[in-house]
């Protein structure tokens, strides 16, 4: 089978194993800043796909959300993604301004169930800030 369906295979079987290798290389990293980094994507997917679902969410917010996913699966970005560092810096933009723009029309609660990662990440996305620890003279 040589020619280009064999180059086409190479490249594919390349492609999935970095792909691996990436996936284990975030699952080891430890709590932190570059944890809730590395995993903002695909957690940006996962709530993307829960809002669709929900019928709590406004039909201009699905729109929104679903506007935000075909920008980041889209070829043409307006950084390309092969730029180490800065490449996906367009789609975190687009998704970060969507989930805001959620934060606006959906119920807090909706996007907050619908967000799998950490909780503290996404108020810091939309500008409400951290949730801070009940101090000691607190009931």
């Amino acid at each position: 089978m040589p020619g280009w369906p064999q180059a086409a295979l190479v490249a594919a079987g390349a492609l999935v194993l970095t792909w691996l290798v990436l996936v284990l290389l975030a699952w080891r990293l430890p709590p932190g800043l570059a944890r809730d980094l590395a995993g903002f994507l695909p957690d940006c997917v996962t709530t993307a796909r829960r809002l669709r679902r929900d019928p709590r969410v406004p039909r201009r917010a699905r729109v929104a959300v679903l506007v935000a996913m075909l920008w980041v699966l889209s070829p043409i970005d307006l950084i390309p993604e092969f730029l180490p560092v800065i490449g996906p810096l367009d789609d975190v933009v687009v998704v970060a301004l969507v989930l805001r723009y959620a934060a606006r029309t959906v119920p807090g609660e909706a996007l907050f169930e619908a967000w799998p990662g950490n909780p503290d990440l996404l108020r810091r996305i939309l500008g409400l800030g951290p949730v801070s620890p009940p101090g000691p003279g607190s009931s």
